[in-house]
């Protein structure tokens, strides 16, 4: 009976054939040699099954017909993985040839820690370096250890720079279905609660900003974002258990709600817009934008688009 590789490296696809090639090889390139792949297809137009049929004589393919959305696909392409480390490697981004032996020597050291990414940076469809914060925020970074609190304030790992424990998705269950962008945010959160984060601070993976990217859809982030903050609301009393600093949790969860504010108001729901706003400042009441933004609930909704 043969041996299960070490890594399963879970490599999406859907209309990104320019780009395609380059990544399939960054893993052909990784130093680390003990994985398999499986490319789940999730039912581009543009050639890509073809091309994967003639090119991945490595991988495992998964055609999805119909068009079943990220998260449906990655549980999909889980069922297919051996590996007792999970990777995910979206067709349009890159990775480092040290990326995967860097992330398994992190893990190896610290069995608290049941996910660890990667620093990196964010690249044009040509590959050219793109500086700044291209996307709206910089290149996601943490500390290794209880990033629980960080992750309340924003989605701090990169899909594409992750390296997880298949004991996590054995424990948690996998990707919650029905969210368009955020659902690897609240996969992470889900392992944060649990186990340690590890972080290589290291420029190991590399995402590719294009006009195509799902983050470029803001009307359907939005309600993405009014999910995720509510389902962060209702597993706040359980975080208070968790010997967090105080001060620190109030805080995150302050944040919480004002940010549940703001896409509740984008969503076309101000006075739960401004019923968020007044628990925000109840946690923290010297959160000034709070305030400022409690008062523009009350503007045309275009008018709140725009300062926001």
């Amino acid at each position: 009976m043969s041996k299960s590789p070490r890594v399963s490296i879970l490599l999406t696809c859907y209309n990104h054939l320019a780009y395609l090639p380059l990544a399939y090889q960054g893993v052909l390139d990784q130093t680390w040699t003990d994985w398999e792949i499986v490319a789940i297809d999730d039912g581009s137009t543009d050639g890509t099954r073809d091309w994967l049929r003639a090119h991945a004589d490595r991988a495992t393919l998964v055609f999805n017909d119909p068009n079943l959305g990220t998260y449906a696909s990655l549980n999909r392409a889980l069922e297919h993985a051996s590996g007792d480390l999970i990777a995910i490697l979206n067709d349009d981004d890159l990775w480092a040839p040290q990326k995967l032996a860097r992330q398994i020597d992190l893990l190896d050291k610290h069995p608290k820690v049941g996910l660890v990414h990667t620093d990196g940076g964010f690249i044009d469809g040509n590959g050219d370096t793109i500086e700044g914060s291209p996307l709206g925020f910089a290149f996601p970074r943490t500390e290794t250890g209880d990033v629980l609190l960080d992750l309340l304030y924003a989605n701090k790992i990169i899909a594409s720079a992750a390296l997880v424990r298949r004991e996590c998705f054995d424990r948690l269950g996998g990707f919650n279905p029905g969210y368009f962008g955020s659902g690897d945010w609240e996969m992470w959160l889900r392992v944060a609660e649990q186990w340690e984060v590890g972080f290589c601070p290291e420029p190991l993976t590399y995402y590719r900003v294009h006009g195509a990217n799902a983050s470029h859809k803001l009307e359907r982030i939005w309600k993405d974002d009014q999910m995720l903050r509510e389902w962060i609301r209702d597993r706040a009393a359980g975080y208070a258990d968790r010997g967090l600093e105080p001060d620190r949790l109030r805080a995150a969860l302050a944040h919480n709600e004002a940010c549940l504010g703001t896409v509740r108001t984008l969503n076309g729901d101000p006075a739960g817009g401004r019923e968020a706003y007044l628990r925000s400042i109840k946690l923290r009441p010297g959160r000034w934008k709070s305030y400022l933004r409690l008062a523009a609930t009350f503007l045309p909704k275009g008018a709140f688009r725009r300062i926001m």
